[in-house]
């Protein structure tokens, strides 16, 4: 039992040091697509974890496991795994890990089939209040213009992908700024970062009480957005995605005295203005390397064992 016991705890001390880690770091803000990669990479860590300290303890736990996890292995790695004698906590272990795995599964297909109702609905709405002319087919890509009081402009993914702005968002933004503004909305769509968002949501749904995936969905819906400013900003200059970001923002209460949810949009407006130097191309690519290895480590502690009986 001592490894799965090892497992569990790496993807534990995983799950508290990343994150502070990362909170303590000053190059995510200036470097949102890397830190994307470091945080998957390290919630994967911990997910790897629980995953395969679920599978030796399930292979410990019932002979019938044992010979299918087992099934390929040369002769002697059974044996440098002490799995007959690890008594009652095997099989606790694995219902309870074994459980937690479909739990995030079912939150995950929860919140993939509530993004899909909305998405439908939106999509139900515009069809009411755009239709199609006789004779249009759907395009992909299409910009939609909808009449509309509140500045707004947002991406509608799905069959028909396509971009959708108010006409009171085409009054407020000047010159290119309604062209970094789409910039940024497709940004969000070659990016899938919607999927991020739905994986991070379900985590931390499922789990409230784990504080890793509660961090991991909060900095996925603030690092999404720094990203698209990025790419927005590379392509119509660094000021004019910042106004954009004002015009669409000011009547929204964020940046007042008592901002509203949506306060880390004077943040992303800063950064925009008072841009940091981007870090050296060694240093983005050793951070990539390095947190790409973070999830072999489970695998290496499990496999530990093994690789000294073929040795």
């Amino acid at each position: 039992m001592m490894v799965p016991a090892a497992l569990l705890l790496l993807g534990a001390l995983t799950a508290v040091v990343a994150p502070r880690l990362l909170a303590l770091a000053r190059w995510p803000d200036r470097e949102p697509v890397v830190a994307l990669w470091v945080w998957q990479c390290a919630v994967a860590a911990v997910l790897l974890c629980c995953t395969l300290s679920m599978t030796l303890s399930a292979a410990a736990a019932w002979q019938a496991v044992r010979g299918h996890v087992f099934a390929t292995a040369p002769h002697g790695v059974l044996e440098a795994y002490p799995l007959g004698t690890t008594g009652p906590w095997a099989a606790a272990t694995a219902l309870t890990l074994a459980g937690a795995g479909v739990w995030s599964v079912a939150m995950l297909l929860r919140e993939v089939l509530r993004a899909r109702t909305g998405r439908l609905r939106r999509r139900a709405e515009l069809q009411l209040r755009a239709p199609l002319l006789p004779g249009e087919e759907p395009a992909h890509g299409r910009l939609v213009v909808l009449e509309g009081e509140r500045p707004d402009a947002w991406w509608l993914s799905g069959a028909a992908p396509g971009l959708v702005v108010t006409t009171a968002a085409l009054r407020r933004l000047k010159g290119r700024q309604l062209d970094a503004v789409l910039a940024h909305e497709r940004g969000h769509a070659q990016a899938r970062h919607d999927w991020l968002l739905h994986c991070s949501s379900a985590l931390a749904g499922g789990f409230p009480q784990v504080p890793v995936f509660a961090a991991f969905r909060d900095e996925m819906h603030r690092l999404v957005e720094l990203a698209a400013d990025d790419m927005a900003s590379r392509r119509h200059g660094r000021l004019t995605t910042a106004l954009a970001l004002v015009e669409l923002n000011e009547d929204r209460g964020v940046f007042g005295p008592s901002p509203a949810a949506q306060a880390y949009v004077p943040q992303r407006v800063h950064r925009l203005l008072t841009p940091a130097d981007r870090l050296p191309p060694t240093r983005r690519l050793g951070l990539t390397a390095t947190a790409t290895l973070v999830p072999v480590v489970p695998v290496l502690v499990a496999f530990v064992p093994g690789l000294r009986a073929l040795g």
